[in-house]
Parts: C-alpha cells; sequence; structure tokens
C-alpha cells in the first residue's frame, strides 16, 4: 500500500521530512523492500509455523539469496543486489539466540515458504494480481523445494531460480514459456517453440528416443508422449523469464533478442514487451545507475528474528466525542469480542484509556482461561469523559510503559489504536512509535478524527480501519475481527463467517443463514449485539434442527451483547438464525459469526480483502481484491462482493470477479477485482468483503496459475537424452465438499480527496481491454475480448477503435494513425461479456505499411489492438497488443522446420544409408536368380 496523500497538519510534514533525513533507516521497518545505493534492504522471508524445524532450511535459504545477489547484480548490469535480509523464524521453533521481531509479520513477508504443495508439487511461484509492471505480492517456496537438492536438476540452481521469482515479483514481469500453447505458426508460416530467445535450441522427443517433428505435431496439437528437449550446452544468453535453469543464460531478453511471436504471458501482458524493457522503466531503475568499477557487492547481510511472547495492547479513546452515536457502547462491545474470543490464548493483554492523557487500566494480563478473559473486560472503559481534547500521544506512551515491563522493550507488540479525536499532535510521537518497535493498528471512528492518523500505522506495518457513525454498521466487530497475530497460522487464527446489521422496526425480524463448511467448526461463536434496552428474540438452528433460544446464549446486559460458544466442533451445514425486535421503536441488530479451523490436516477456506492504495484522489478509481484461497490452492467460480461504506452516504454493494477483464489481471488466480468510483463524498471509506461458495459448483483449483518457474523434463547433453524425474505431483487428496462455504473479512479503509460537491460531469472512461486475443480462419481473423463498460467496467460502452498494422512498433507508438477496422456493425455488450469480431485484413493490408526493423516482406503478420469509447467520447487506454499470421494458402500445410540441424542431417543420412542398402540387397538378389537360372538351363542341356 501506498503512502496517503493526507499527510496532515505543516508541523507533521515538517517532522516526518526530518526524520528520513536524520534516521531514514527507521521508515524501512513497515515499508517494505527498500533500494539504497543499488542494494536491496528489508527483504522478509518468513517461515510459515507449520514447517517442521530444520536448520539446513535456513542455510539454504541463505545459499539461495546469496546466489542470487550475484546471479542479479550480473543480470541487471551491475544494477541492483541484495544487501540485508530478514529471515522470519516460527514461534513453532525452538528458541536459539534468535533476534527478536520488531514490526515483522508472516502477513507483510515478501517470500514465504510452506509445506503446502500445489498440483505440480515443488514449484516455485509468485502471486501476481496487478499487472504488466507492477509488484506481486509474494514468492511462494516449498520446504522440499529448499532442501532436496535433487530438484535443482530440473528447476536449475536456487539462486538462479530466486531471481526470476523477484522479477515477477517486484518488477511485474512474466514468464515467456507456455506449458499450454508449447509452439505456434510464426509470420512466415513455420512451426516453432514456444521459447525466448528463438536462439535456445533442441530436438523433438518421443516416447522411445528422438523423432521428427512431424512426428510430433497432429492437427497442430502435440502427440501425447511428445516433447521438445533442449540441448544442455546453448550459446544463447537470453532468456531468464524462460529457462533459467540453462548455464548459459544469464540475462534477460531484451528488446534484440525478445521472442515477440511467441504465445506466453510476457507478451500478452506486456504488449510484446520485452522483460528487461519493463524492467528498465521501473521506479528502481529510474532512481538508480550502474555501479562503477569491476567489483562485485558485498554477499547479503542475514538477520534471523523470531516472535516472542504475543503481547497486545488497547489504547481506547475516552474524550467526550465517543458519547456521539453510541461510539462507546460499539467499543465496548467489539473489544468484548475481541477479549473472549479473537485473541488467541497465552497472549498477554493491557487496556489504556485516554482523552488528553493516557491512564492505565489494565497491566499487562496473560491469557489462559475464560476467567482471565472476564477479568479484562471488567477493565473496559465503561464512561467517557467530559474532556473533548484528545492526545493520542499520551494515550501510546501509556502504552508502551506497560508492555516495556514484561521484557524491557515493546518489540513485537501490538497496539490497537481506536479514537474519534481531532489530535492534530500525533506526528509528535512519530518518532517515539517507530523506534518502539510496536505495530499500531488503527481505528478511526466518526467523520472528525485527525487526517493523518493512518501515518502511524502506515510506518509500522499495521491495518487501518474506519467506523462509520451508523447504529446498524458491524465495522467495529469487523475491524478487531480482522487483528490477528500475524504469525501466519491459520489454523489457530479466527475465521469470520458472517457479519449483518440491520435497524428492524418492532416486532421485525432479521433471519438469515450462515454456511459451516467442514473446514471449519472448532469454538464457533454466534454473537449478537443491540442497541437499547433489552435482547431480542433470538433463535438459532443447527443443521439438524436443533434449536438454541436466548437462555442459552451468555447475555452481558450492560454490554448489551449476547453469545453462544457451540461446544466441541459444530455441525457442518446451514445455520439458520431469527433475531426478532420485541420493543416498540427501532432497534439496531447486528449478528457475526466465528469459528476456527476443524482439523489441522486440511486448511480452511480463507478470504483477505484489500486495496491497490489507501488514498486516491477523484476521479482516479480503487482497485478493490479478495484473494480467496485454501491453502495454496484459488478458489473459484466464488460470489463475492464487496461492502463499501462511506463517512456520511449510504453503504455501496459491488461484486468482484475473478475472470481476466477489467480490473482483474489474470483470470481464475483466486483474487477477485473491480474497479471502484461511486464516490459519494470526501473522506474516509470502508471496506468489507462476502464470500459465499455454492457445492454444486466446482470450486478448488488444484492449480497455481500464473508465474512459476519452469521445470524442465530433461536435457540433451553430448548427444544423449538425459531425462530428469518427473515432477511431483499431488492429487486430489481431499473430498468434494458437501456444503458451500461463507467467509467475511475487512479490508480496512482507504481516503479520498477532490470530490465535487453535487453531480459531476463524466469523467469515467472505459476500461482497459487486457485479454484481446487474435485467431486466423482462412483468410479472415477473428478477435475475442471482454466487453469493458460505458464507466471502467460498469455499463456498457458506446463503441470500439480496432486498429491493425504490419509493424509493432507503429501500433504501439502511434495507435492513431495505425489503419482503422470499420466497426460500424459491432455493438459493445454489457461489460464482463464475451464480444467476438470478424474481419477480412485483406481489406486493409494491401497498401504499403512499414516493416517492423529486420523483418522482411515475406513476414505475414499483423498487430492488432482496441480501444473502447464512450458515449461522452472518453476512451480508454489502448488494450493489450494481439497478433495474426496473414495470406497463409488454406490448402498448405505449415512448414515443419527442425530445431536442430544435426538430427536433420543424422536422419537424412540414415535415410540414404538405407537406401543404398536396399539398393544393394535388390541387386544381390537379382543377380543370385539370374545366376540360379543358368544353373537351371545349363543342367537342363546336361540332361
Amino acid at each position: 500500500m501506498t503512502h496517503r496523500d493526507n499527510v496532515g497538519p505543516l508541523g507533521s510534514l515538517k517532522f516526518v521530512t526530518l526524520l528520513v533525513a536524520l534516521i531514514p533507516e527507521f521508515l524501512f521497518l513497515g515499508a517494505g523492500v527498500q533500494l539504497q545505493d543499488n542494494g536491496y534492504d528489508g527483504l522478509l522471508v518468513a517461515i510459515n509455523p507449520q514447517v517442521s524445524e530444520d536448520q539446513n532450511l535456513i542455510a539454504n535459504i541463505k545459499e539461495m539469496i546469496t546466489e542470487a545477489s550475484f546471479y542479479l547484480f550480473n543480470a541487471t548490469k551491475r544494477r541492483v543486489f541484495f544487501r540485508n535480509i530478514k529471515i522470519l523464524i516460527p514461534a513453532t521453533w525452538k528458541a536459539n539466540n534468535y533476534s527478536k521481531v520488531k514490526q515483522e509479520l508472516y502477513e507483510k513477508a515478501n517470500v514465504i515458504v510452506t509445506d503446502w504443495y500445489g498440483v505440480h508439487g515443488d514449484d516455485p511461484y509468485t502471486l501476481q494480481y496487478r499487472g504488466c509492471g507492477k509488484e506481486g505480492k509474494y514468492i511462494h517456496f516449498t520446504s522440499n523445494f529448499l532442501v532436496n537438492d535433487d530438484l535443482t536438476a530440473g528447476y536449475g540452481p536456487r539462486g538462479r531460480v530466486f531471481v526470476h521469482e523477484w522479477a515477477h515479483l517486484r518488477w511485474g514481469v512474466f514468464d515467456e514459456y507456455n506449458d499450454e500453447k508449447p509452439f505456434y505458426i510464426n509470420g512466415q508460416n513455420q512451426i516453432k517453440v514456444t521459447r525466448c530467445s528463438s536462439d535456445i535450441t533442441g530436438i523433438f522427443v518421443c516416447e522411445k528416443g528422438p523423432c521428427p517433428q512431424e512426428n510430433c505435431i497432429i492437427s497442430k496439437l502435440f502427440k501425447e508422449g511428445c516433447m521438445f528437449i533442449y540441448n544442455s550446452t546453448q550459446n544463447a544468453t537470453a532468456s531468464i523469464m524462460f529457462m533459467q535453469s540453462l548455464s548459459s543464460v544469464v540475462e534477460f531478453c531484451t528488446a534484440h533478442t525478445h521472442n515477440q511471436e511467441a504465445p506466453n504471458l510476457q507478451n500478452q501482458m506486456c504488449s510484446l514487451r520485452s522483460a528487461w524493457d519493463v524492467i528498465a522503466d521501473s521506479a528502481d531503475f529510474n532512481h538508480s545507475c550502474a555501479m562503477n568499477g569491476t567489483e562485485f557487492p558485498p554477499p547479503p547481510v542475514f538477520s534471523l528474528i523470531q516472535a516472542g511472547d504475543k503481547v497486545v495492547c488497547l489504547v481506547l479513546d475516552v474524550s467526550s466525542k465517543m458519547a456521539e452515536a453510541d461510539r462507546l457502547l460499539r467499543l465496548q462491545q467489539a473489544a468484548e469480542f475481541y477479549l473472549m474470543q479473537i485473541v488467541e490464548i497465552h497472549t498477554f493483554v493491557g487496556i489504556i484509556s485516554f482523552n488528553s492523557k493516557g491512564e492505565i487500566r489494565a497491566q499487562l494480563h496473560q491469557i489462559n482461561s475464560d476467567d482471565d478473559r472476564k477479568l479484562l473486560v471488567s477493565h473496559l472503559p465503561m464512561t467517557v469523559s467530559a474532556e473533548a481534547e484528545t492526545s493520542i500521544c499520551s494515550g501510546l506512551k501509556k502504552g508502551f510503559e506497560v508492555v516495556e515491563k514484561l521484557n524491557g522493550k515493546a518489540y513485537g507488540s501490538v497496539m490497537i489504536l481506536v479514537t474519534s479525536g481531532n489530535d492534530e499532535h500525533v506526528g509528535n510521537c512519530l518518532l517515539t512509535v517507530l523506534s518502539s518497535g510496536s505495530t499500531i493498528h488503527s481505528i478511526a471512528l466518526g467523520s472528525s478524527v485527525v487526517e493523518n492518523l493512518e501515518e502511524l500505522s502506515h510506518h509500522t506495518g499495521g491495518l487501518k480501519f474506519f467506523v462509520p457513525d451508523k447504529s446498524n454498521s458491524n465495522s467495529m466487530t469487523d475491524a478487531f475481527s480482522r487483528i490477528s497475530s500475524g504469525t501466519g497460522d491459520i489454523f489457530q487464527q479466527r475465521i469470520q463467517l458472517e457479519s449483518t446489521g440491520e435497524n428492524l422496526k418492532p416486532h421485525h425480524q432479521l433471519k438469515n443463514t450462515v454456511t459451516l463448511d467442514n473446514s471449519v467448526g472448532n469454538d464457533t461463536t454466534f454473537l449478537v449485539t443491540w442497541q437499547t434496552s433489552g435482547p431480542p428474540e433470538i433463535a438459532l438452528f443447527d443443521p439438524n434442527g436443533r434449536k438454541y433460544y436466548a437462555n442459552n446464549f451468555t447475555t452481558n446486559p450492560a454490554l448489551q451483547t449476547a453469545r453462544l460458544c457451540i461446544p466441541g466442533t459444530a455441525k457442518p451445514g446451514l445455520w439458520t438464525y431469527t433475531l426478532n425486535n420485541t420493543h416498540h421503536s427501532l432497534q439496531a441488530l447486528k449478528v457475526t459469526v466465528t469459528s476456527r479451523a476443524s482439523s489441522s490436516a486440511m486448511p480452511p477456506a480463507t478470504v483477505e480483502a484489500f486495496v491497490e492504495r489507501d488514498s486516491t484522489h477523484f476521479p482516479q478509481p480503487v482497485m478493490i481484491y479478495a484473494n480467496v484461497r485454501k491453502g495454496i490452492y484459488p478458489i473459484l467460480n466464488a460470489t463475492v462482493t464487496a461492502t463499501i461504506e462511506p463517512e456520511a452516504a449510504d453503504p455501496i454493494a459491488l461484486d468482484l470477479f475473478d475472470n481476466g477483464a477489467g480490473a482483474d489481471i489474470i483470470k481464475n488466480d483466486g483474487i477477485y477485482s473491480r474497479y471502484f468510483f461511486s464516490f459519494a463524498v470526501n473522506g474516509r471509506y470502508s471496506l468489507k468483503v462476502h464470500v459465499s461458495h455454492s457445492p454444486s459448483i466446482s470450486g478448488l483449483a488444484y492449480s497455481i496459475p500464473g508465474s512459476r518457474a519452469m521445470y524442465v523434463p530433461g536435457y540433451i547433453a553430448n548427444g544423449n537424452i538425459q531425462m530428469n524425474a518427473p515432477r511431483k505431483s499431488v492429487g486430489r487428496s481431499e473430498e468434494e465438499p458437501k456444503w458451500g462455504f461463507s467467509r467475511v473479512s475487512s479490508g480496512g479503509s482507504f481516503s479520498v480527496l477532490g470530490v465535487p460537491a453535487g453531480p459531476h460531469p463524466d469523467v469515467f472512461p472505459p476500461c482497459k481491454i487486457t485479454d484481446l486475443h487474435a485467431v486466423k480462419v482462412e483468410e479472415e481473423v477473428t478477435l475475442f475480448w471482454t466487453a469493458p463498460g460505458e464507466d471502467y467496467d460498469q455499463g456498457h460502452a458506446n463503441s470500439y477503435e480496432i486498429r491493425i498494422s504490419k509493424s509493432l512498433q507503429n501500433i504501439q507508438d502511434d495507435f492513431n494513425n495505425a489503419i482503422l477496422v470499420n466497426t460500424s456493425k459491432l455493438n459493445p455488450q454489457q461489460a464482463g461479456t464475451k464480444e467476438v469480431f470478424t474481419f477480412s485484413p485483406k481489406l486493409f493490408t494491401n497498401g504499403p505499411d512499414h516493416q517492423p526493423d529486420g523483418e522482411t516482406q515475406e513476414s505475414h503478420r499483423i498487430y492488432v489492438a482496441i480501444r473502447a469509447i464512450d458515449r461522452n467520447s472518453l476512451k480508454s487506454a489502448v488494450s493489450n497488443i494481439a497478433q495474426a499470421s496473414l495470406f497463409i494458402p488454406p490448402n498448405s500445410a505449415p512448414i515443419l522446420v527442425r530445431d536442430n540441424l544435426i538430427l536433420k542431417g543424422v536422419l537424412t543420412a540414415v535415410g540414404l544409408i538405407g537406401i543404398i542398402c536396399l539398393t544393394i540387397v535388390v541387386t544381390h538378389c537379382i543377380l543370385n536368380r539370374k545366376k540360379r537360372a543358368d544353373k537351371k538351363k545349363n543342367g537342363t542341356k546336361l540332361i
């Protein structure tokens, strides 16, 4: 997430500027990886708590990144290397003089190591969700990949694999191979293997050994049992994004070596640009120069860190502003739920309240039982002060004072800061906060909270939430439910299944169902809260029809909450609840349901909601994402709905999609996306995502789409075929679920500035088309793409502008002057609909057109791009560039071009030898037959 645009008062700005000048290393703590003087600092590698302790794993991670640093330095022409690396050791491993964690969390790691395997076993991969040139989410390795040296035969040295994945993560480049399209027909009507660069050589191999290419290709498909095997010794030096395992490969494909025709993700996502072109345009390269001299950079420095005791301190505003809009009551209800259900056992918890001064309400107390939880609840503030002034710094300093009593430092602790105050001096304690080593999660209540409150969270890697002043909003409880220990152990964390609230008229009901799937069920809790008077009438039915009444719930009249904890493991299936407002006035009733994993053998489905950046300026849209997974597997075909709550307007519902169009970059990767631009007011917006899935729809993907290092099946070495061990394949070991599932997660908050008052003119164009694809069928070209909307991905556009060129450079640099295709009969459909359009390129390409550099007149390729136009003539960005081969005679077969001339010579020689041998044999037979005939004739004469 990026730095907020609204930094706040001038004093705070000056303070932050001074802080950066004096001690910039403090700002690395929550800001992720930083590039300084050609070296990367702050790279975080986190080992999942489910991984068994193995010191070899740590040693191999160090060796991998050290090797990667020098390889990367050379590949980037002495531009970047890895300087400082942190390895987060799980708390489940024995203490071994590791340094103490400060603000590092598993969820913030750039690289994660788990024991979860995809369908292709140990494939390293990078989760990319933002498109070409944009950073990804994380790199994933299995522990087996890091300790099993046998795998390097297929993937190559681990350091090279790391650089391949780093380029995905940091610079947003994509793979240059394609398992689904291993070959293609080029512009000269030749069959070529998908690769980059085209100089990499090899031969076709059938089940019994080398074979002619035509034996492997039948009706433009690879015959089963055939594969293309590359020579182990090559002259080609590119490309790392194709096959980093080749010893000769030491650089990325440049514009000179890039294969623009290959049907791979790099060409699709980056409009046929080379990986090096994309990397060279990155912020890393724009803000750095190549290192002088010939010396190598120093090897990376590694720090091994481990979380100690889990320590949380609630820092709660009790100023008079907390009396407005039932803020204190809603805080009490959410904090009670957090203390009783959310916070993990063995955690130390303290409580601070503050107005103009901070006050310790509870020293640190470790949670070992329900009695400990109840004791902490009893220390929650029950009244507000008469004082309106707030001093957030006073509250935080008291919090640090409390947590430092445990170990002398606040390292690794968590502060949950809840405030409604407009404290303009919050920047005064930023230095104290940064040096504390504590993570600050901030929850802003109402519209009067100081603008730069979230800076505390931004700089410490914390979460940011906003709670609007609406009686039926459950945002406060959602925020507390989202805050976890940050260890990455999803088997111990609470998972939110339901969150809803309604203002009910007298004697009206709130009735709904929530699905408990078999991956959850332990510690299942139903929470009901109300606004005034006594509790509502409650009825809850489990899947077997058992009924729970209000007297089965534990009620806290003072906080107006009722909780029901299901003993053991709750039954999977549909649970139905009904709340009846028995009072004579409007009543805000809210329901929250949470649970934990039912078994450590089966990871539960999870959802993580987030935005691309946490502030924007009108009319720039906000990209909303929801990462829906089960372990590492993406969950497909889910119904995902985002609810966005502004400060002073009604909530907005927005469906998210995983269709590879609009804001969604890669189809079926489990990340559901959408543009949000329905800005009602300036200020903060709260985000929550609901996910549901029907058991009747196939949902779990057993492969990881997107970006991963290639596993090479074998090589040709010294003329011999040397096959690697088959890649380990993990089958579907889990039963198909009998029930669907439901999940809810807060996505925090974001802020919007510059929204004009009252109605505003149309300023939102259609979104960019990112999945344009061209297919040549006889004399025509058919285009396929997903329709954008009138405004980004909503509604439907007014028209399309399609242009073609024989020159890639022309259509890239000068789309407006490329050849225009007649689209008068093409009417745009609703956003998200699949569009199909066919045209005859002969009508447009018979005239002269500039050829790309190095391309002859025999080339028969055209390049196609498209943009959408709305009814106010606002135009989308130009789409990705598609290409098609032209003018192939309908009855001509593709020219089968051998990729190994030696094999061709050998086969030719073998054929000639066969012909010679056959001629000799036939001649010998004829002579013998003639000889026998002569003998027979002579014998007759003798008789």
